[in-house]
């Protein structure tokens, strides 16, 4: 027994150690992505490709990717299939070393296939690593360990770029050179996970469509149609902190004339806020165990809405857009917009790691098609909000979050109290 949880511990440390230093290498380089852009276009007036599109690109085949996920995992494998998954990653950074339109393009549509891999493949592993008791706890250990790349590649953007206003091929090359070599270690370091103590391999692998036909069925069960809510609003609130929230930052003038140089530190807080979430819920098992998942997602309500008053209240309502010199409701104050970006962080780690944890235990028998489903509709979101931040004024993509932040959250409320008292999901207590 002894041996069976120091094995699956390891797994759980690895997995966020591999994941921090493949995201590391991703997050960052996809932060700087626009000024990098523009910059080779001045250099290169050939090179005209759109970070939207880039974007779009990847969240779609993501969306369609997800229905053949569950399958390719349970063939594959889930270590194989992180190893494998990761190298697209791998290969997205990578060409930006010799930049070119259609290369951007192809390895956007080949991270959009690895990342429905990998996050499937992620979520099946860490459940066959973790028993009902220990799943909330390894949630938030693997949460917070990857989290920590939105520390250390915003950091390091801020010093390398600090002052810039061109990015020179010299500094993106070096940028990008060292982002590869960190991508590539989180990937080589996937050969040593172990396969856990529990997990019985079963050579009759069941047809590769009926992990398909599992993920329809799957979706139009009541539980699973709850929740879509609660998935769908992870994926909204993951575009507006990672693609608008630290912009509106930078457009803002009236934090100063070089107001983009918040928008690192902005990716800071969303990073330690994360981390901090996905800390408390393991280093502090025991008394979130006694809040329960449902009080958890509670809390990670109340810093959302927090964060959303914060930014109508303290960002002009153009922001998202261009630099602006328009004025918000209030004085607009940077202090007040950074514990913004760390509420939205600390929000995120309270769905995220609390989702994560009651898809391992109540589909622990067969994860990859609901961890797949829970992606599928997060990516879907993600690339809609996307694409409306681009058209939509600042309050009326708060008023699209603040809705489906009270909805995902009543309905993540509905089911875990529903499985609770059925004694499914019991948080913190051994049902052995």
């Amino acid at each position: 027994m002894a041996e069976s949880s120091s094995r699956e511990m390891y797994n759980v440390l690895l997995l966020g150690l591999c994941f921090m230093l493949v995201f590391t290498a991703f997050q960052t380089g996809s932060l700087i992505q626009k000024n990098v852009m523009s910059s080779i276009h001045e250099e290169d007036p050939s090179y005209a490709s759109d970070g939207l599109i880039s974007l779009s690109v990847i969240y779609a085949v993501f969306a369609v990717a997800n229905w053949f996920a569950p399958s390719m995992v349970t063939f594959l494998s889930p270590r194989l299939s992180m190893i494998l998954s990761a190298i697209t990653y791998n290969v997205f950074i990578a060409q930006f070393l010799y930049p070119t339109n259609i290369g951007l393009y192809s390895a956007s549509a080949v991270v959009g296939i690895g990342a429905a891999v990998i996050w499937t493949a992620q979520g099946t592993f860490l459940t066959q690593n973790s028993t009902m008791v220990t799943m909330s706890r390894n949630s938030g250990i693997f949460w917070a360990m990857m989290q920590l790349s939105l520390i250390w590649g915003n950091i390091f953007v801020y010093f390398e770029f600090d002052n810039e206003e061109r990015i020179d091929k010299k500094t993106r090359n070096t940028v990008y050179g060292v982002m590869a070599i960190i991508g590539i270690l989180g990937n080589i370091l996937m050969i040593f996970f172990r396969k856990a103590a529990h997990i019985i391999e079963d050579d009759k692998k069941p047809p590769f469509v009926k992990g398909i036909v599992d993920s329809f069925k799957l979706l139009t069960t009541r539980r699973m149609m709850l929740l879509s809510s609660t998935f769908i609003y992870t994926g909204l609130e993951l575009s507006f902190f990672s693609g608008v929230y630290s912009a509106c930052i930078g457009f803002t003038k009236a934090f100063g004339k070089d107001s983009k140089k918040y928008v690192p530190i902005s990716g800071i807080a969303i990073g330690v806020g994360e981390v901090a979430s996905g800390f408390a819920f393991s280093i502090l098992e025991k008394y979130t165990a006694k809040m329960g998942r449902a009080k958890i997602v509670g809390l990670g309500l109340v810093a959302h809405v927090g964060a959303l008053i914060i930014a109508l209240i303290n960002l002009p309502f153009d922001s998202p857009f261009k630099d602006t010199t328009s004025a918000a409701l209030i004085p607009s104050n940077i202090f007040l917009a950074l514990f913004g970006s760390f509420l939205l962080g600390f929000g995120d780690g309270c769905f995220n790691t609390q989702v994560y944890s009651l898809i391992g235990v109540l589909h622990k028998e067969n994860t990859a098609p609901a961890f797949g489903l829970f992606k599928f509709m997060q990516s879907v979101a993600a690339a809609a909000a996307f694409y409306y931040s681009s058209q939509l004024m600042l309050p009326y993509q708060l008023a699209i979050l603040a809705v489906f932040l009270l909805v995902g959250t009543v309905t993540f409320i509905v089911v875990a109290r529903n499985a609770d008292s059925r004694g499914e999901t019991f948080v913190g207590v051994s049902l052995s």
